[in-house]
């Protein structure tokens, strides 16, 4: 009985002590999205829109404890992106070339915060790619009546491969499958990428101006 007690108070110990090392409670999340996305939710297009759904749980809060903590929005946007990557084969598509994907920059803007115990949902969508990166927007949207609680862009840098190569096989498969005619893929990708906003366009002109001061300064 006491080699029974003793088992039982190591593996609480381990427990906690890999709570407080690792926050596995992001891990089990980021693999059950994951496993959602790649065996349950429905594949999409890599220019459609996925949405997943959240909750502001008590871990999530502020010092405050009434609304969701600035930080967590970030953190939430991880789990959105992996199950974009994983339901449009973007990520499957990059490291099957050869390549990976790194978070370059993220700009967000808070507009109403998200109460304790209140649902959320996000969408996830490519607004536009150049030769380095892919440009993807995030909305934390309130399901009853979609009011944007915030908003996001974020810059995805390719490493290792060609941007265009993986876009233009993504969006050729999707010609193929929609029966868009073009003359080949470069007409695809042509007719299919967005075009910047005028609010990207700014942005993407402010991380240059950011990366030369950085590189001047280092």
């Amino acid at each position: 009985m006491f080699d029974w007690y003793c088992w039982m108070a190591w593996s609480l110990v381990i427990v906690v002590a890999c709570y407080i090392l690792f926050e596995l409670h992001y891990f089990w999340r980021m693999a059950l999205c994951l496993l959602l996305a790649r065996f349950i939710k429905r594949k999409c297009q890599v220019l459609d829109t996925t949405i997943i759904s959240g909750i502001c749980l008590s871990n999530d809060l502020d010092h405050f404890l009434c609304h969701m903590n600035n930080a967590r929005y970030l953190r939430e946007m991880d789990f959105a992106r992996v199950d974009f990557y994983e339901r449009t084969k973007l990520y499957h598509t990059i490291r099957k070339n050869g390549g990976s994907i790194v978070q370059g920059a993220t700009t967000i803007r808070y507009r109403r915060f998200i109460r304790p115990f209140r649902r959320f949902s996000i969408t996830s969508k490519i607004i536009y790619w150049d030769s380095q990166s892919i440009f993807m927007e995030h909305r934390f949207l309130r399901p009853k009546d979609q009011f944007i609680h915030c908003i996001a862009i974020c810059r995805q840098r390719i490493i290792g491969c060609s941007v265009d190569a993986i876009l233009l096989e993504l969006l050729t498969r999707k010609s193929l499958h929609d029966t868009i005619s073009v003359e080949n893929g470069e007409a695809a990708e042509s007719k299919l990428k967005p075009e910047p906003t005028e609010e990207l366009q700014k942005w993407i002109e402010y991380n240059e101006i950011s990366s030369r001061n950085l590189r001047q300064n280092s």
